[in-house]
């Protein structure tokens, strides 16, 4: 049945998201992997979106809001557009790693981006954006296992629940 479907993808999305809410190494989340998740598995776009972004917005309503929000938002709704490409080829672990990887590494590309044009914490040269980058690369490191583990337990996970409960396979 599609709302089963429907509703074991999303719940999986929204508890991975509200998981950062739990102490974790810094950037070791599965919210990269919950976006990437739910544009691969859910039917409708509108959906893939509205699931992880609305899930993210209530657990930042807890951890605080920040400037850099509309950014880390946007990096999530492209996760969700990565996810878009691995339809069909969600059952590969080749393919769902490759996506984690590409999600993990444009969050490290566009926010540190953002942090070296916005802030004063680097000087705005091409030498304070590597100084940023280089700085930034524990914090990528810990994004990288995070989605990468995580993606490999939701999309494992669902694929394992899709073959015993045969209600929430793919019709």
């Amino acid at each position: 049945m599609k709302s089963s479907r429907f509703l074991a993808i999303a719940s999986l999305v929204v508890l991975a998201v509200i998981a950062r809410l739990i102490p974790h190494p810094f950037n070791f989340t599965p919210v990269g992997a919950a976006a990437l998740f739910a544009g691969a598995m859910l039917d409708r776009k509108r959906f893939a979106f509205i699931v992880p972004l609305a899930s993210m917005l209530v657990s930042d309503a807890v951890i605080g809001f920040h400037s850099a929000m509309p950014v880390v938002y946007g990096c999530f709704a492209a996760a969700v557009g990565i996810g878009f490409l691995l339809r069909g080829r969600a059952r590969s672990p080749l393919a769902v790693a490759a996506g984690a990887v590409s999600s993990a590494t444009l969050f490290f590309i566009v926010t540190n981006f953002y942090v070296w044009a916005t802030s004063a914490l680097y000087p705005h040269t091409f030498a304070g954006l590597v100084t940023c980058y280089i700085a930034a690369i524990p914090f990528y490191g810990n994004q990288l296992a995070g989605d990468v583990t995580y993606a490999a337990l939701l999309f494992g996970g669902f694929a394992f629940a899709e073959r015993r409960f045969t209600n929430l396979a793919a019709v």
